[in-house]
């Protein structure tokens, strides 16, 4: 799982935003010169995937230019998408409600304005040739392959405890590819998406041996994925932020009806980054037939019902993309009991409040 390094990410915010505060604000353009329509700058949290179809979807139907907007797709940075947002390199960004928690305890100022995922995605894999990994109790003592996040440990540590584990683990801290230092018998066991990851598994392997944090006493939803602005440059362009919703929201319902010309639409899009159709359209099934999303056939019929539609507020399609603040919060107090937060530095932060650091009111606005 890509989860961000959220303590060292997050005590970064403050440096990097003085070193490119300037630069920044002549790199997020909120115009474009080839055309009157307003352009936005959207910076992706990984490598393209099946969690940005509904952008790239978005775009080729024309959904973005239907409400008046462009949309210009940014690879992520190596400061991340949350960074970038927070400095104006970016207007919006691919990000998760505990990351937004965790920078602005530090002091940025972003918002969830759309929530993708309605349901636990994140999994907690061994290789499935280790045969000493049954539960995660059997995960004590052993590697963990890391990107460096305290959320990470926080849920690790409950799992295993609750499994009947000692809750002790060492980590080894990787920047590519955790099937690869698995495989090289470096570490023990990593955090994949189960829509993502999970699925590449069951196509080409390693195959994998996975447990959800649901499943062993970790309260709430842990990967509420969705799209982050910048609370100031929200309240300055609120209708942008529409706009944007509102066709954002439309591809990714138009996904959910429609996947595999979605996953076409995401490989194409994508290039020159290399997505695998077969990987993109097995995801695709894999997030319509778990729900990830929500009800996938209430999704595709609210979309069924308005696909002829020019331009359509976000509302048509029933709520799709809310934020569940009473998952956000239990999560969120999990994290703030087990030390996810500094709690420390000065100002000491605020324990997170889940109706701050996210909104569903562009979600649920109704057409002006």
């Amino acid at each position: 799982m890509r989860t961000k390094i959220i303590k060292a990410a997050a005590a970064a915010v403050a440096g990097l935003a003085l070193a490119l505060g300037l630069a920044a604000c002549g790199q997020a353009q909120t115009s474009s010169a080839a055309s009157q329509d307003p352009t936005i700058n959207v910076m992706l949290d990984w490598t393209p995937n099946t969690n940005h179809v509904g952008l790239y979807a978005a775009k080729a139907l024309g959904y973005y230019k239907d409400e008046g907007i462009n949309i210009n797709i940014l690879p992520v940075s190596s400061a991340g998408a949350e960074q970038a947002v927070e400095t104006g390199v970016a207007n919006i960004g691919f990000s998760t409600l505990s990351n937004v928690a965790a920078f602005d305890a530090k002091g940025a100022h972003l918002q969830l304005i759309f929530d993708l995922t309605q349901k636990d995605v994140a999994i907690w894999c061994a290789l499935a040739s280790n045969k000493s990994i049954k539960t995660p109790k059997d995960f004590s003592g052993k590697t963990f392959v890391t990107f460096g996040s305290a959320e990470q440990k926080a849920v690790l540590r409950e799992m295993i405890k609750n499994a009947g584990g000692t809750g002790q683990f060492s980590t080894v801290t990787v920047g590519t590819s955790t099937f690869q230092t698995l495989e090289s018998g470096k570490g023990t066991f990593g955090g994949f998406y189960s829509t993502w990851e999970g699925v590449e598994s069951q196509l080409s392997g390693p195959k994998l041996t996975c447990f959800k944090s649901v499943d062993w006493g970790v309260p709430g939803n842990p990967t509420q994925l969705g799209y982050a602005v910048n609370t100031s440059w929200e309240q300055s362009h609120e209708k942008e932020v529409q706009e944007f919703v509102n066709a954002t929201a439309r591809g990714y319902a138009y996904a959910v009806a429609n996947p595999i010309q979605a996953a076409h639409f995401l490989v194409q899009g994508a290039k020159p980054t290399v997505v695998p159709i077969k990987l993109a359209e097995a995801s695709m099934e894999n997030i319509i037939d778990n729900n990830d999303w929500g009800n996938s056939k209430s999704i595709a019929a609210a979309w069924e019902k308005t696909k002829s539609a020019t331009a359509l507020p976000a509302s048509a399609l029933g709520g799709f993309g809310d934020i569940n603040f009473s998952e956000s919060q239990s999560y969120l107090d999990f994290l703030w009991k087990n030390g996810v937060y500094d709690t420390q530095s000065d100002p000491s932060p605020a324990q997170p409040n889940a109706q701050v650091l996210g909104t569903n009111r562009f979600v649920n606005a109704k057409q002006s």
